[in-house]
């Protein structure tokens, strides 16, 4: 998506043509949510008192779509709407009727008295799925590595059909702490438990994250990490074999390219393995460097294999296998849906890798939403795990980090800076406080100043599980 910068216009053009612009690159997507859809009305000084009055339900959800972006704090939720449709204008994510913030700090392991500022993925996924605070690495255990049933557990306990997508390895700390209980991150595979003796299969344990998520069998799992899925496992009913195999013959329907979901059994749960690692990146453009860019655009990353689904393309196909599993049963689904790659763009100081990957995400919560406005008995929560490293300054201003300068849709130069790490290092973690949206019953639990680990019984009484 490259089009031509253009001068500065009157607001209501400037809305008129980059909504057009959006219509015309996603036309099956609205790149903008409908507000009259939910209730809000599009005049932007229009009382809405009414209108969060009724977005404001209790009672039980059938189902809950979980939509978690990767390190999308608040400056990167700004620097992709920015960029794609303008200061004044919103993403999707923007339009949840219910909005708050939640805290997002870990512990220290053996010792959850002791406050760690800064979470990384692990403990904040495992945070908001069991419901307690835990250190830095944990997937599934609480900050004495003691095992907590995650809320996708209890969901496939009560009888909600289950989901788990993301853009990365589904062996990564987000998909991994709603579907394993491991003591290290790093124990993705069957050969690499170095870090999990316990959890290794050789010493009686569960096995490595990738074994886990098969054996635990939810009914949809998309991304990649298949180079973890290939490894050998080394002790069991399936030593010799490896976890692909494993979840062949534990009755999964294995696919690798986005057209085999058009033709998915939907009686049978569903392993889709994209890439051997994370999924391609959508866009590209200019790394940030020490002393700037010139003005540049972002582009179509051309190295994107075209036989992988985007984020949006799980979504709906996840959503329309869930529903249809759970037709005639009195519980609907759980599905949680990860952007991952934005804190991946924010490490590398990748801008436009970031928002691409943000605008893909914000194109899976249409997804969602769309469904939502469908079955009014569904639960959606757009929210981030932790923030990153992304800052919007002035044009023209100097920094001891590295910065890039890039031209948004509406002609302007917004100026990113990166500056949690010495140039060529990896960028870091914020512990700021980051955004919690709701739409549905039991979305105005997130309204005010939370934490990571309310999230875990809003989403647990909104199904009625414990």
């Amino acid at each position: 998506m490259s089009p031509h910068p253009q001068k500065r216009r009157s607001r209501t053009s400037a809305l008129l043509a980059v909504a057009a612009l959006a219509a015309a690159l996603s036309p099956t997507i609205p790149a903008v949510a409908d507000d009259t859809a939910e209730g809000f009305a599009l005049a932007p000084n229009a009382d809405r008192t009414h209108h969060v009055r009724s977005a404001v339900r209790g009672g039980k959800a059938r189902n809950v779509l979980l939509f978690v972006g990767d390190g999308m704090g608040d400056s990167e939720i700004t620097l992709a709407r920015n960029y794609e449709l303008g200061a004044a204008g919103r993403l999707n994510l923007d339009r949840l009727p219910l909005t708050g913030a939640y805290t997002t700090y870990s512990v220290a392991k053996g010792d959850p008295g002791r406050v760690e500022y800064v979470t990384d993925s692990a403990a904040a996924a495992t945070g908001y799925a069991i419901g307690a605070k835990t250190y830095n690495g944990a997937v599934g255990v609480d900050a004495h590595g003691r095992e907590r049933p995650t809320i996708l557990e209890l969901a496939k306990r009560r009888g909600y059909r289950t989901g788990n997508v993301t853009t990365a390895e589904l062996q990564d700390a987000t998909p991994a702490a709603l579907s394993a209980h491991v003591l290290d991150r790093t124990c993705r595979g069957p050969q690499d438990m170095k870090e999990c003796a316990p959890n290794d299969k050789r010493n009686g344990g569960a096995g490595s994250i990738a074994e886990q998520q098969v054996a635990l069998r939810a009914d949809v799992l998309m991304g990649g990490g298949g180079k973890y899925f290939d490894q050998q496992v080394a002790a069991g009913q399936f030593a010799g074999r490896t976890v692909r195999q494993q979840a062949v013959d534990s009755g999964f329907q294995v696919i690798t390219s986005a057209d085999q979901m058009r033709a998915l059994d939907r009686e049978r749960p569903v392993l889709g393995v994209f890439a051997a690692e994370g999924l391609d990146s959508t866009w590209t453009g200019p790394p940030a460097k020490a002393g700037g860019t010139p003005p540049s655009r972002c582009a179509e990353n051309p190295a994107r294999r075209k036989d992988q689904p985007t984020l949006a393309d799980m979504t709906r196909a996840s959503i329309d296998l869930l529903e249809r599993r759970s037709r005639g049963h009195d519980r609907g689904f759980f599905l949680q849906v990860e952007g991952a790659q934005i804190d991946w763009g924010a490490h590398d100081g990748l801008p436009c890798e970031q928002i691409g990957e943000t605008v893909q995400f914000d194109r899976a919560v249409a997804v969602g939403m769309e469904f939502a406005r469908r079955r009014p008995d569904t639960l959606v929560i757009v929210t981030a795990d932790h923030a990153q490293t992304t800052q919007i300054i002035p044009n023209g201003q100097k920094s001891p980090g590295m910065t890039a300068t890039l031209i948004t849709n509406e002609g302007g130069h917004m100026t990113v800076n990166y500056a949690t790490g010495l140039p060529g290092e990896l960028q870091e973690h914020t512990g700021t406080q980051v955004r919690i949206a709701g739409y549905g019953p039991q979305a105005a639990n997130v309204v005010g100043v939370t934490d990571q680990t309310d999230l875990f019984r809003t989403l647990s009484r909104a199904m009625g599980v414990r």
